[in-house]
């Protein structure tokens, strides 16, 4: 079997010593070239043609969201962003998402070699999803750097008079941040809560949900504990804490808390959607989007026998089909829908089941 041929593009030595030697360790994988600077990587890139590149959020020379936005415009190919774990390295990182990256690894502040040796698990695994997943030619233009935040659309036309006992759940994970963006960016103002876990580490999901905050109609925060789930609005799970909703006498409340990872994942997926189908049972509609490995899909044929209705992004819009597929082969999914199609389908629904709670209309 080929193996993956990556580059890597970091404006340290050390980093750069450090990735090769961990992508080289891997059977399946090899480095192919090192470049300090975007320019470099250019020609690199050009003369070598990988399959993945790594990339440094913060680079000498070129910018790396310019390179990024010219690259993907220019050169569409699987990208994995290495981030500083600070509040502009997550702004910058989520910027390089909507750019068209796949994924992303938080280098820390402070121990950064031994930090990189430590994720060298997350780094290859992210490496093997990206040379296998979608990669769509970005049209967003990114002059001297920066990302202009698009204009909020126009939406569809409001719900109308809507049970407060409704709760859209979604999860996501790989490629699901732009995902869910476009989801939520199509919801009515007056809509239900919707309650999100997308797998994201501590120290992003902040600049995430104020990111969707400014493009949705909808409200959008991070979660936090004990807090009242109301209609309009958006709850992010927070990077690295279980996000799950309870019942508190007439009211929903959203639930935060530590704890052991659920199939490796904290946010976990399945963790939000048996909560969903405990409490909140024939009043739920999931949403299952791209994302690797099978988190959250038992769960959610346990909201399908509870009651709730259940939408999967195709495999044709997603950056990976995993997560979805699975919860397809779990006999969770009641619709299998393009991602342009989905909020959509949860409008309808949502005004044909109108005011009251009604078991699989």
């Amino acid at each position: 079997m080929a193996k993956t041929r990556v580059v890597v593009v970091d404006d340290s030595a050390l980093v750069r010593s450090i990735l090769t030697e961990i992508i080289n360790r891997q059977p399946d994988m090899e480095c192919i070239g090192s470049a300090a600077d975007p320019l470099v990587a250019r020609e690199m890139i050009r003369n070598l043609n990988p399959d993945v590149i790594t990339l440094d959020v913060e680079m000498p020379r070129m910018d790396g969201l310019d390179f990024l936005s010219r690259l993907m415009r220019l050169r569409p190919m699987p990208v994995v962003m290495v981030s500083t774990l600070t509040e502009r390295g997550a702004d910058v990182t989520i910027k390089a998402l909507e750019l068209g990256a796949i994924d992303f690894v938080a280098k820390p502040k402070i121990g950064v070699a031994e930090g990189i040796r430590q994720l060298a698990q997350d780094i290859t695994d992210k490496i093997r999803v990206a040379a296998s997943a979608r990669v769509h030619r970005s049209s967003v233009p990114v002059p001297g750097g920066a990302v202009a935040a698009p204009a909020k659309p126009v939406t569809m036309a409001s719900i109308g008079r809507m049970s407060t006992e409704k709760i859209i759940f979604i999860g996501a994970s790989t490629g699901g941040t732009e995902a869910t963006k476009d989801v939520l960016i199509e919801l009515p103002a007056d809509c239900p809560a919707v309650v999100i876990t997308q797998h994201m580490p501590p120290g992003f999901t902040t600049s995430y949900a104020k990111r969707l905050d400014g493009l949705c109609k909808i409200r959008v925060k991070e979660a936090t504990d004990g807090e009242r789930i109301l209609p309009g609005h958006g709850y992010i799970a927070p990077g690295g804490l279980h996000l799950t909703v309870e019942r508190s006498g007439a009211n929903y409340i959203a639930r935060v808390q530590d704890g052991d990872p659920v199939n490796r994942h904290k946010p976990s997926v399945e963790a939000l959607f048996l909560s969903a189908a405990r409490v909140v049972g024939p009043n739920a509609l999931g949403v299952m989007l791209t994302g690797m490995g099978a988190d959250g899909a038992k769960a959610m044929k346990v909201m399908k026998d509870a009651g709730s209705y259940n939408i999967c992004q195709n495999e044709a819009t997603c950056v990976v089909f995993g997560m979805p597929r699975e919860a397809i082969a779990a006999g969770a999914a009641d619709e299998v829908l393009p991602l342009e199609q989905i909020a959509g389908k949860l409008v309808e629904r949502l005004r044909a089941t109108g005011g009251v709670s009604l078991n699989r209309v």
